[in-house]
């Protein structure tokens, strides 16, 4: 069924040389999902044939140029680069690294200017994208960098939602950037995504131990008793529903995590080794936090099964239709206020 009011997807193709371009035409071959929002890919026409003829999928593509208004029941592809490029599955190089930059610089314009109403990233390689234009850790940094608010790492599915206190920070650098002023806002960016992107009225939130076994009273770090406890006493009197820190060795294991809507990890091993763990393929990292919804599947590049026709597509399916959900859920909110 067509409808006038589908969200637009757009889509970044992410590096080439990996497996974003595969996760992508393997997510859209199924026409019925046309029924449900109208893809927008930012890519290249003949980059995206080449490569749904090496995986034998049945897709035609409709070309529009960025002035244009993306066609209804069709796969719009949008030419954000001319030349030819020369695949190497499984290799960084510098032009597969430039032409992924290409693509999520275009479609970050167009979510910006609301030509779009999500926006869907293909993982990209974080060292062959950085360039003049590019200089970030990730697509986080460049995205709060671009667009307006304040970003929150949510890592979410079904069963789990990890946000992160720090996201792509070594691990000598984590403590220098924790602070009550830093915890205290990221809290409250979880706390409110949880209420309107998620529709959950009164979230219950966890949060994780900056030291080994909350530090042992200050024999493995007095970081937890100086920062953590008394910022999180203080949040809790505004009527956050907060608890911990927990220390993160047990609380998964011992399936705590159940208990609660979501859980604040200090760092990004801390957070991202369970909820790989126990999701893996089917998460989907979420940046809340700002005006505009970005999703993207909870995996990296693959090159090491890129080009061999194995890289599922589960992650990358719900990382569309999560952004479609926060997104309706946002516009709801948004005519309740009005």
């Amino acid at each position: 069924m067509k409808d006038n009011s589908l969200p637009i997807v757009g889509i970044s193709c992410g590096d080439p040389n990996g497996i974003g371009i595969e996760i992508i035409l393997k997510s859209l071959k199924d026409k019925r999902i046309l029924e449900f929002f109208t893809p927008i890919i930012f890519s290249n026409e003949e980059l995206l044939s080449s490569q749904k003829k090496i995986f034998n999928i049945d897709l035609a593509f409709h070309k529009i140029s960025t002035s244009d208004k993306p066609v209804l029941g069709k796969l719009n592809v949008i030419n954000v680069w001319e030349d030819s490029f020369e695949i190497q599955f499984g290799k960084p190089t510098k032009k597969s690294g430039e032409l992924s930059y290409k693509s999520l610089e275009a479609a970050t314009k167009s979510l910006k200017e609301t030509h779009i109403d999500v926006l869907v990233t293909a993982p990209i390689n974080k060292q062959n994208i950085q360039s003049d234009k590019f200089n970030f850790p990730g697509h986080t940094d460049y995205l709060s960098n671009k667009l307006s608010g304040e970003s929150l790492m949510f890592m979410v599915s079904d069963e789990l939602k990890i946000g992160l206190l720090t996201d792509h920070v070594s691990l000598k650098e984590i403590i220098s950037n924790i602070s009550p002023e830093k915890i205290k806002k990221k809290i409250y960016i979880m706390e409110k995504s949880l209420k309107v992107d998620f529709g959950i009225i009164k979230p219950k939130i966890a949060v994780l131990s900056i030291n080994p076994h909350v530090g042992d009273g200050g024999i493995i770090g007095d970081e937890d008793d100086a920062i953590l406890k008394p910022t999180l006493i203080e949040i809790s009197k505004s009527g956050t529903l907060i608890s911990g820190p927990f220390s993160s060795d047990s609380f998964f294991g011992a399936n705590f995590y159940k208990k609660y809507d979501a859980v604040l990890a200090i760092y990004h091993d801390q957070g991202l080794i369970p909820f790989k763990t126990l999701t893996f393929g089917e998460g989907v990292n979420f940046t809340a936090g700002l005006n505009r919804v970005r999703t993207s599947p909870d995996h990296g590049t693959g090159y090491d099964i890129a080009g061999k026709n194995i890289a599922s597509p589960s992650s990358f399916k719900n990382a569309i239709f999560n952004g479609i959900e926060i997104f309706k859920k946002r516009v709801y909110n948004n005519k309740l206020k009005a």
